[in-house]
Formats: C-alpha cells, structure tokens, sequence
C-alpha cells in the first residue's frame, strides 16, 4: 500500500499537493490530517465526494510500503502517520518548497524553492503529460495563490506565474478561488487586532523594521496568519509576528510574516520545531515564556549565536551509564550517589536501554533489586542527535514524557541532556 500525506492545520497548497501527487502515483492513497485550515474545511464539505480522502484511523500502517509526503519534511508536523516513523523497510518520497533541511530522510527527495509547492508538483505533471480536471486546476490554483498571496509574496518565482496561467488554460475557476479563499476575519480576528495594535512598537533589528507582539488568547482562535499580515501592513514592518498564548494548554502558537527575502520567516520558525518559507511561517512552542520566545526571535534575526545553540553546548558529558548484567541495586546507589534520576544502560559501547527512577516501582520486592537491569530497563529509546536544537528536544519529552534523551552521534552516545539543562537554556541563559 503506499499513502500520500501533508502537515497538520493543512492549508490549500497541501491539499493541492496531495491531490496533485495521487496523479502522479495511481493507487496511492491520500490520508489528510484531523486539523485543517477553515477554508480547506469549507472546500472539502462540497469536494469531499470527489477528492476522496481517508482519515488516519482507516488505515492499517502494517500494510503501508510507501509514503509520499508533500509540502513538508518534518516528522513532528505528521504526527498522524508516527507509526511509520520508525520503520526501516518504508520507501519514503518527498516533495517539498520548503528549507532543504528537514528531518525526514528520503533516497527520492523532490525539492525546489518555489513559491508553492503545487508549482513543482505541476512541473512533473506536465512533463508526463497528465490532463487536468477543472476541478483539479482549481485547486491547484487555489494553493498556488494562497501560499504566493496572489502572486504578490517576494518568495515567488516566475515558475509559479508561469504554472498560473497553465492552470488558467486547464480551465481553473477564478469564482470559485476566490469564494474559497475569503480570509477567516470575523470579530474575534478584529478583536486581537486591535490588541496588537495598542501594544505593537516598532523596533529596529540589523536595519530591518520589525515588530513582535504577545498576546494571550484562550481557546482555537481561526485566522491569527491574517491577522499578523494585516499588523505587518499596518505598521509597515519589514516583518511583524505573533506570539499567541494558551496558557490553560501551556502552548504558543508563533506566526511570522515578512516582506522581504533577507528576513527568512521560515528558517526562523524551524529553528523553534516549525517550518515555512522565506515570506511566511509558524511553530507551536511548548513549555517555554512568551518572553523567551520574543527574544529568540530578536536574536535569530540578528545572527546572535545563541540564538542557535545545539544539543551539544547543554548536554552534559562524559556520560555515567551501566552495563545490562549490573543488578538493579547497583543502579539504585548510583541514582542516589550521583543525584540523578536516571542514566542509559550500554553494552560494549551499544545503547541498549535506559534505568530510571520510575522503572524501580516496578521491582517491588527486594529479592528483584539481584535481578540484573536489562530485566526492568526501558527499551523503547528516543535519542537526539548534537544538532538538534532546545525546542526540538523540548517537544520530543513532551510528546514521550521523558526527562532525559541520550545524545547519539554515529551509534555513540556522546551525552546526556536532560528537562533541566532544556529548561534552564529557556528560563536562565537569555539575556534580559
């Protein structure tokens, strides 16, 4: 079986390219994500007959051999389709317009930096020759027009005006674009403009114009990428972002939108567990203070250092481990010797497992304190490696509710970086 996805809060570029990549494999099935855009939504109520896509609950990823993913190439933005992840035996293809740079590692990688990723997706399709519906032009120029802003965003390439009119001359729908494509801008949009408004300051940053705002909302607010483009065209910023608090949830959601090419929204927003494109982009950030956030941002726009620090500059080495056969006593005097609640369990220079804390409740008696680690020991290791940044790690221990990860590099493990040394990065070494 080979499957076709796209990110969460799936917008119409996504969905065109999903639709789009079911052309270019007959057969593939296309699975769309539980959360999509509101105007994807209102598509999909009166084209769901037609596109004919399946939920991640129909279907058994046992029998899943390939996967194609578009317009991303981040496992956390496809978490719906996490039971794959670890599969070595899984073709993977990829198709993308994003940041080269992503997480998902593929021998078929199609990416160019367009303005939308339907445009590349068209680019095969016409070099095999495949006839378009109207219906399908539609939503090809659909995607293509919202994630370009009409043509109109720097990120846009000649290619992509050049794919809009192609799609013009396969009879696309300008009506049904445009009734499709209304921003979601209704009084609780209106609402949070104006608080963004009586609290925006213009600041400057390496001789670029920005502003950054934090607001707190409660609950799923639609249409908040609108309402920073229209704060970014009010204030006539270089680049403007929001920062949108849940704080009964404890998340953010960060939105970026910038006008210029020199200030690339999307690499800011992957360096926070995001993702996007030179003109636009967001990340939902866990665990850390609206403040810090702010600041992140600041710094990554100036080229501050620290605003790219690795795994490698907070984890902690040379790494205490234990070898398998070592009896569970053992570990427990050297959790209590050395005040830490765990420490990863390695065979001949092999991870094979981590002890902590709480694997001791399962040993209950004292006789299974002789018993030797490997019998209580987790097995089911989550690892980083030394790249990898703060906010990635941050969303890895909240996702698998774990307080440390070894740091594998090469097979090795070269460290061990705990919730503290993350939280302490986050809390303590940013500047005030």
């Amino acid at each position: 079986m080979q499957i076709v996805t796209t990110h969460n809060n799936t917008d119409f570029d996504a969905l065109a390219s999903m639709v789009a990549a079911t052309i270019l494999y007959p057969g593939a099935i296309p699975v769309l994500p539980k959360n999509i855009n509101p105007n994807v939504k209102a598509f999909m109520s009166i084209h769901k007959d037609i596109l004919n896509m399946y939920s991640p609950k129909e279907i058994d990823f046992d029998k899943v051999k390939s996967l194609v993913v578009v317009d991303i190439n981040s496992w956390a933005r496809i978490a719906h389709v996490d039971e794959l992840r670890k599969r070595n035996d899984l073709e993977i293809i990829i198709w993308d317009h994003h940041s080269n740079n992503g997480d998902i590692n593929s021998a078929q990688k199609y990416y160019d930096e367009m303005g939308a990723n339907i445009t590349i997706m068209i680019r095969q399709l016409r070099k095999e020759r495949k006839k378009l519906t109207p219906i399908q032009a539609t939503l090809f120029l659909t995607g293509l027009y919202e994630d370009t802003g009409n043509l109109t965003f720097p990120s846009t390439k000649p290619e992509d005006a050049s794919v809009a009119s192609y799609l013009l001359n396969n009879k696309a729908d300008l009506n049904v674009l445009s009734r499709f494509l209304r921003p979601a801008y209704g009084k609780k949009q209106k609402d949070v403009l104006f608080e963004m408004i009586k609290s925006a300051k213009r600041t400057k940053v390496n001789g670029y114009n920005i502003c950054v705002n934090k607001l707190d909302i409660k609950g799923h607010v639609e249409g908040l990428a609108i309402v920073v483009r229209m704060c970014r065209e009010i204030f006539n910023v270089d680049a403007a972002f929001g920062i949108f608090t849940d704080r009964e949830r404890g998340r953010s959601i960060v939105i970026g939108r910038s006008n210029t090419e020199d200030i690339n929204i999307g690499s800011i927003m992957q360096s926070m567990g995001g993702g996007g494109h030179s003109g636009a982009g967001s990340a939902m950030v866990k665990s850390a203070k609206p403040d810090a956030v702010k600041k992140m941002i600041v710094e990554l726009i100036r080229g501050n250092q620290q605003a790219s620090v690795q795994i490698s500059d907070l984890m902690s080495f040379p790494v205490l481990s234990i070898p398998s056969n070592n009896s569970m006593k053992e570990a427990a005097l050297i959790l209590k010797k050395k005040g830490c609640t765990g420490i990863p369990v390695i065979d001949g220079g092999k991870l094979v497992g981590i002890i902590s804390r709480r694997d001791f409740r399962k040993a209950r008696k004292d006789s299974q304190l002789k018993a030797p680690v490997k019998a209580f020991m987790s097995t089911n290791i989550t690892s980083v490696k030394p790249g990898e940044s703060p906010m990635k790690v941050t969303q890895l221990m909240v996702k698998h509710d774990i307080g440390r990860l070894p740091v594998v590099d090469g097979g090795r493990v070269i460290g061990i970086i705990t919730r503290s040394d993350v939280m302490r990065y986050f809390y303590d070494t940013l500047p005030d």
